[in-house]
Order: structure tokens, then C-alpha cells, then sequence
């Protein structure tokens, strides 16, 4: 009978001391945990996905470096998926599917805009700018014994101008049309082509791309050649009618041949990101590219050209408030044309 008595009375004692300490709790002011705190990372996904174009080309290798960036600054796991390219990450990116892409300012504009077959007249605005990535450049050749010097020449030529799909093939045949030079242009890989071009099956060969060109050297490797671009008031002619197209210079010492600088016309790569993106996330992602050039590099060479001052070769395409913050903070004018709508500096 004591031990029973005994029990029910720890039982009891332990009842008070547990009301106690819920009266105690509830005389505090202290406010539940606030979910949104975690310094505004609440917001941030729990993902991401960078959409980047074929296994093995340069966007894949690239946004394999970007991912390792971003997850190192920001915590977050982020993916790498194959894509069609520039056309299909401006889709993807635009409908919510992929929170970021690598895209060509060419594409960019068709896509920005609703023009070119592909877009099916759908405007695609809920992509923004985020970071310059490198330079893709306008490239032509033909044999110094060939009477070839620069563009005007190509009138009554045969052209190789790389893949149907490519932005050389894209583009170039456009170029001459917009010139009013009547050439005939061949569609192939660059490898074919220049095979047909030391076979004398073409006049003169044309490639869009980084520098320096593989295919580029091989040719000088075996000929004599002339390389050049698009220059004067041609030049001026293109930018006019496709922006995406800026005026560029490939430096001398880029290839053994060429004792001087030429000029041409390029069109930027750049990374893009989905407008509903948090801001503070953007900044981070774009402060850790430029912190972490180094990583960059070491994945792709050409992210060299992935530089903050860089970012001004966008003269059109609505850029992420996010990002627009960070080049403000280094004092980096940028053009009036990119600060989007829900900008609000």
C-alpha cells in the first residue's frame, strides 16, 4: 500500500513540475522560429538546372564548371542537361522548366523576339541575362593564290559555311545575302569542309566559333591562305541589322600566320537565368563566377573571356536584377536597354 501511495505520488509531482514549466514557457515573449529567416535562403530552390547543348561541346565542358561554382558559393545541388542548344535553353528556360541555360546572343534575339521558324512566333520573356560567357567570331579563308582578299570577293564563289545549324551556317548565308553578294554556299562539318576546300572544291571556307579554330590551322598547316573577316561599312551593315552581332578583333597572335590584327564581326555567348529567380540568389551565382575565374578556366578555356567588364557586349537583352546589382557594386555602367521592367535600383 506504501509503494503504491509512493508511486502516485511521483506521479503527481511530476504533473505540477511539468505545469510549471509550461506556465513558466508560457510567461516568455520569445516568437516561434521563423521560417523565412535562414537570411532569406528560404526562398532559394532546392535545385538547380543548367541547360547547355551536346555531350562534349564546349557548352557541356563549360556548364560543368559553371555547376561546380555554383553548388561551391551557394550550397545548392545543381544538375547539367543535355539540350538542343541555344534555341532550346532560351524554350526551356522561358517556360520554367530550367532555371538557367547558356545561350548565343543570335538565337537569344529570335528567341527574345518570336522570330525564326523555331519559336512559333512565341515572344520569350521570362529569360534574363546573367553573366558573359566568351566571344563566338565571324572567320573566312581562302588560298593566297586564289585572288580572294576579303568578303566582296566571294561574288561567283564557292563558300563552305559549317553545319546547317551551326551559327556560321545560320548566318553567314544571310550575311552575303544582306550584302548582295551572290556566292554559293555549301553546308557541312568543318572536318568536310576543309578537306573540300584543299581539294579546291571551294573557293574559300567560313567557321563561327572561339578562337583558335582547328580546322583553321589545319588548312594553313598544308596552304598559303588569307584569313579575314567583315569589316567597314559592311560590318556596320550587320550590327545594324542583327544587334546580336557586335564588332570584334581577333588578335595577331592568335594564329602563327597572321602578322597583324583582323577585324570581323562576333556574337557573345551568354549565360541566362529564369526572371522568377530569387535576387539575392542571382547575385551570388554571378559574384562566385566572377570570384572563381580560376575553376572557371580550369573547365573550359574559353570561359578566359568570362570577365564582369565583358558583360557591356549585351546592348539589348533585359539582364536579372540580381546580376545588374553586382556589376552596379564593381562600377560597371551598363547600357539603359538591359534593365528589365521589374527593375527597382
Amino acid at each position: 500500500m506504501l509503494i503504491k501511495r509512493k508511486g502516485m505520488l511521483i506521479v503527481l509531482l511530476s504533473l505540477i513540475t511539468a505545469l510549471a514549466l509550461v506556465v513558466v514557457g508560457c510567461g516568455e515573449t520569445q516568437a516561434p522560429p521563423d521560417p523565412n529567416k535562414d537570411d532569406g535562403k528560404a526562398a532559394w530552390p532546392s535545385s538547380l538546372t543548367i541547360g547547355s547543348a551536346s555531350i562534349g561541346g564546349t557548352y557541356y565542358v563549360y556548364a560543368g564548371g559553371l555547376s561546380q561554382v555554383i553548388e561551391k558559393v551557394t550550397g545548392i545541388p545543381v544538375a547539367v542537361e543535355v539540350t538542343g542548344g541555344p534555341n532550346h535553353n532560351m524554350q526551356l528556360v522561358h517556360n520554367g522548366n530550367l532555371e538557367l541555360g547558356l545561350v548565343t546572343m543570335g538565337p537569344a534575339w529570335e528567341g527574345w523576339h518570336g522570330e525564326g521558324d523555331w519559336t512559333g512566333g512565341v515572344q520569350m520573356t521570362n529569360v534574363r541575362a546573367i553573366f558573359p560567357m566568351y566571344t563566338t567570331y565571324s572567320q573566312w579563308w581562302a588560298f593566297k593564290n586564289s585572288g580572294i582578299n576579303s568578303i566582296e570577293d566571294l561574288e561567283g564563289k564557292t563558300v563552305g559555311s559549317g553545319p546547317a545549324g551551326g551559327t556560321a551556317g545560320t548566318y553567314h548565308p544571310r550575311i552575303l545575302e544582306l550584302l548582295g553578294i551572290e556566292a554559293t554556299v555549301r553546308h557541312a562539318g568543318l572536318s568536310d569542309l576543309v578537306s573540300q576546300h584543299l581539294d579546291r572544291q571551294l573557293d574559300a571556307n567560313s567557321f563561327a566559333a572561339g578562337v583558335p579554330v582547328a580546322g583553321i590551322l589545319e588548312t594553313a598547316a598544308q596552304r598559303d591562305i588569307v584569313f579575314f573577316g567583315i569589316d567597314g561599312e559592311a560590318r556596320d551593315k550587320v550590327c545594324e541589322a542583327w544587334p546580336f552581332w557586335s564588332p570584334a578583333v581577333i588578335p595577331a597572335d592568335v594564329y602563327d600566320f597572321l602578322d597583324q590584327d583582323v577585324e570581323t564581326i562576333a556574337m557573345w555567348n551568354m549565360a541566362i537565368a529564369s526572371k522568377d529567380l530569387p535576387d539575392d540568389l542571382v547575385y551570388e551565382i554571378v559574384k562566385g563566377v566572377f570570384e572563381n575565374h580560376d575553376m572557371m578556366v580550369t573547365a573550359h578555356k574559353a570561359a578566359k573571356e568570362t570577365l564582369a567588364e565583358n558583360v557591356v557586349k549585351n546592348t539589348w537583352m533585359p539582364m536579372h536584377p540580381g546580376a545588374i546589382k553586382y556589376y552596379e557594386e564593381i562600377g560597371i555602367e551598363l547600357p539603359a536597354e538591359v534593365y528589365p521592367p521589374e527593375y527597382q535600383g
